[in-house]
């Protein structure tokens, strides 16, 4: 039993193959990073059949796809490249960590979701959802500066790129008002091994509770069906029982829990 480790997603995807398309929800993180990721690893039994792989970008901060809590225990990266954070299924990630023997914390509690049966809002929010174009992308940095500042990440990178991506390919639809007023955005991922994830679902505070935020993540989810996508996914945080409750009364049901934890820094 070993891991294996490379810079190459040809190389990844031709050794996880059989395991990435067994479990492509579970997978969903490591599918949307693997094309751009700075590592890649598998592990592989005996008998070769892989039990768990992971994706680094950056490079110290991996995320866990379908792993053995096995694998995990035995996961040991390249020296220098000892994670700093890590987010995967809960077992695997806290199997991991303690295998580590480094200091570590819990920094969010996730639990992944798969659309089910479609449920249209009700009661229905005014308005409608349309296709983002070049001319959002000004409002949409500036919401997704937003959106990483209520998560916990860094509101000063640069989004401008990821955002004008997603609008250029069609993946990013905003809710606008009778009179065409934006109020609220959701994207979704490239569909990749039959799998799309629901991402980036933002309303800006002073236009909450109106139903916006259930307008576009329904009409989004649809949206990834209708191109194709046999599987929408999303996560939401635990600590978050209103985007939770939304997403279920939307027709998207549990998969698995993930965990996020973060290590104290190595002593030198």
């Amino acid at each position: 039993m070993t891991w294996h480790f490379t810079e190459d997603a040809t190389a990844f995807r031709t050794a996880a193959a059989d395991h990435l398309a067994a479990e492509p929800a579970r997978n969903t993180a490591v599918l949307t990073l693997m094309d751009r990721a700075d590592l890649l690893g598998w592990w592989a039994e005996p008998d070769g059949r892989v039990t768990g792989v992971f994706a680094a970008s950056p490079v110290r901060v991996p995320a866990f796809g379908a792993m053995t809590v096995e694998a995990a225990r035995a996961l040991v990266l390249p020296a220098g490249e000892e994670p700093t954070g890590l987010r995967g299924e809960t077992a695997a990630v806290e199997a991991y960590a303690e295998a580590s023997g480094r200091p570590w914390a819990p920094t969010v509690r996730m639990r992944l979701f798969r659309l089910a049966e479609p449920v249209p809002p009700e009661p229905a929010p005014e308005g409608r959802a349309r296709v983002a174009d070049a001319a959002d992308v000004p409002l949409v940095t500036a919401w997704a500066r937003g959106f990483a500042r209520a998560i916990g990440e860094d509101p000063e990178q640069d989004f401008t790129g990821p955002v004008t991506e997603r609008i250029s390919e069609g993946r990013l639809l905003l809710w606008v008002t009778p009179g065409g007023r934006p109020v609220a955005m959701a994207a979704v991922s490239r569909t990749i091994e039959g799998q799309a994830r629901v991402h980036l679902v933002w309303t800006p505070p002073e236009e909450r509770r109106r139903g916006y935020a259930a307008g576009v993540t329904a009409a989004v989810g649809r949206a990834a069906l209708d191109s194709g996508a046999a599987q929408v996914l999303l996560f939401t945080d635990l600590s978050n029982p209103t985007s939770n409750a939304l997403y279920q009364r939307l027709g998207y049901r549990p998969v698995t829990d993930h965990l996020g934890v973060e290590f104290a820094p190595t002593a030198v």
